[in-house]
């Protein structure tokens, strides 16, 4: 992949906590995840208000469900990180 190497402005405090959390590559790899996070997140918003253009919103019933089966996987993925063995970890 190339790179291109970019200025920016980021407060103090927050390039310190970046610094002191990056891993072994250092800082760009912990913006680039942020950037790529962000970028992701709002293009999922706008697929979202696509979907809501065209079907409507999501009524309250609907979005009850939703969380429940995303609790359900979330459980499911916990049970299944609790019965894996180290050398599944690894894999």
């Amino acid at each position: 992949m190339a790179t291109e190497k970019v200025t920016v402005t980021i407060p103090e405090d927050l390039l310190e906590e970046i610094r002191a959390e990056a891993t072994a590559r250092g800082p760009s790899a912990h913006v680039t995840a942020a950037l790529r996070a962000r970028r992701d997140g709002d293009r999922l918003h706008e697929f979202v208000d696509a979907l809501e253009e065209e079907h409507g919103p999501v009524g309250d019933e609907e979005h009850a469900a939703a969380l429940r089966m995303l609790e359900e996987i979330d459980a499911e993925h916990e049970r299944r990180r609790a019965e894996a063995t180290p050398a599944d970890r690894d894999a």
